[in-house]
């Protein structure tokens, strides 16, 4: 088997935004996508999908040891998801770059367990069992990922193979608090500094 790949999915346009890159919003005086690359760069091989021309990400990613694969710009989720899983040939750990409380010790956690149940579709989940992201996708899963359409990530593909999916609860709301307005920054920036 091959050892498995952090895929980290950072091409979207940050649409909602409102003018503003949500990749680029500092979290602890740094870019986010720094901060979560540097996290799954320390749980394992790592994997970068960005946008074509967006020269303040690929600075946001200098000097950590990462594959980058570029996409045209204004591609979907499914689409960044087939770029940045082709090629591979082992277990893939999908992450979200807007979800700031994913740590390199929950990717860590879910590729361990995804070493004793190699055949698992590992997802993670709130406290509650509310299943989120990042997801571990097994290696025969891969054409699978490639073939998504639209913009709904793989929801389609998890749905379909229900019976593989194992809920791996991470502490509070770290598998579900992604960061995609101004409101929500603000939002979690409040609750930081309480």
């Amino acid at each position: 088997m091959s050892d498995a790949v952090i895929l980290l999915l950072a091409a979207g346009a940050s649409s909602r935004m409102r003018g503003a890159d949500k990749l680029l919003e500092e979290v602890g005086g740094e870019p986010l996508l720094t901060v979560m690359a540097r996290r799954g760069a320390k749980a394992g091989p790592l994997r970068v999908t960005l946008p074509e021309g967006n020269a303040a990400r690929a600075e946001a990613l200098d000097g950590i040891d990462c594959e980058i694969v570029t996409l045209p710009a204004g591609c979907d989720q499914s689409q960044s998801l087939a770029a940045g899983v082709a090629g591979l040939s082992g277990p893939v750990l999908v992450m979200l770059a807007d979800m700031p409380e994913v740590t390199a010790h929950d990717l860590h956690l879910l590729l361990a367990l995804s070493r004793q149940a190699p055949n698992a579709i590992l997802r993670a989940a709130d406290a509650d069992g509310t299943p989120g992201n990042p997801v571990m996708f097994p290696a025969d899963l891969l054409p699978a990922l490639q073939q998504i359409k639209g913009d709904k990530g793989a929801r389609g593909l998890l749905k379909q193979h229900a019976a593989r999916v194992h809920l791996v609860p991470l502490q509070g709301q770290r598998a579900l608090t992604d960061l995609d307005t101004p409101e929500d920054w603000a939002a979690w920036r409040a609750a930081q500094s309480r």
